[in-house]
């Protein structure tokens, strides 16, 4: 075993094979940058999640694969409901559907940050349509009086459920798409949810920082496990799974 450091250098991919180099080679600044150019095909791209690598880019760059350190990521058993948004889910004010509407809410996902920028081009929308339709991208939507009022995306894989966006148009939306989300992925054991980088809102809510050595190790182990594609075919989630005034 060579005792000589990695060099930690961008790497430039092309079209025609989806090799990705080794994620301790990411940059320290900007952190986890790993890789520049390549597309979005399918194969790619699942590839890339195997490996701990994502794609974040704005419609101005070219496509940037990042792995950062430390990762960001939310197990079901650190999972932190306030009680607010246990008085919030016990009103009933919003239900919930899994895997109904996908294309809609990457669309809101991506409208809802037009103010801002959204590294969801519609590239990326039009790769991840692709992954629904091969049965790895889902969606959890959640409902108000009949209307669409928030969602998260992302991607199951294994025993591992990569989140790759969110949007709400109602006051804790997000917040209950993740809380519903979570339990669900308990009760199909998923281990854990990948939320990439942290921001506050997720701390709130149980996320920890994982050093990426970590995280890569738990994605090793849990990526091949037998969690039942199959169990994203239902249109709802159980009802103990929203009903959260005893816990």
């Amino acid at each position: 075993m060579s005792n000589h450091p990695i060099m930690k250098t961008v790497h430039y991919l092309n079209n025609t094979s989806s090799f990705f180099p080794d994620p301790a080679c990411a940059l320290d600044e900007p952190n986890g940058l790993l890789a520049i150019g390549g597309d979005l095909n399918h194969e790619r791209l699942l590839s890339a999640y195997r490996q701990g690598i994502f794609p974040w880019f704005n419609e101005h760059q070219p496509i940037l694969w990042w792995s950062p350190d430390p990762r960001c990521v939310l197990f079901p058993e650190n999972l932190h409901v306030s009680r607010s948004m246990k008085r919030v889910l016990k009103r009933g004010e919003f239900s919930f559907t899994i895997n109904t509407c996908f294309r809609d809410v990457i669309a809101l996902c991506a409208s809802t940050r037009q103010a801002t920028g959204t590294w969801i081009t519609q590239e990326m929308q039009n790769a991840y349509g692709i992954l629904h339709d091969l049965g790895y991208a889902k969606s959890l939507e959640v409902w108000r009086n009949g209307d669409l009022a928030g969602g998260i995306y992302g991607l199951a894989m294994g025993g591992c459920f990569f989140g790759e966006s969110m949007f709400s148009l109602h006051t804790n939306a997000s917040k209950a798409a993740i809380i519903v989300l979570m339990r669900q992925l308990e009760a199909w054991r998923y281990r854990f949810l990948d939320c990439q980088v942290p921001n506050p809102h997720l701390l709130t809510l149980g996320a920890k920082p994982v050093a990426r050595e970590a995280f890569l190790a738990l994605l090793a182990e849990n990526i091949g496990t037998g969690v039942d594609p199959r169990a994203w075919q239902c249109a709802q989630p159980d009802a103990s799974i929203t009903n959260l005034s005893a816990t």
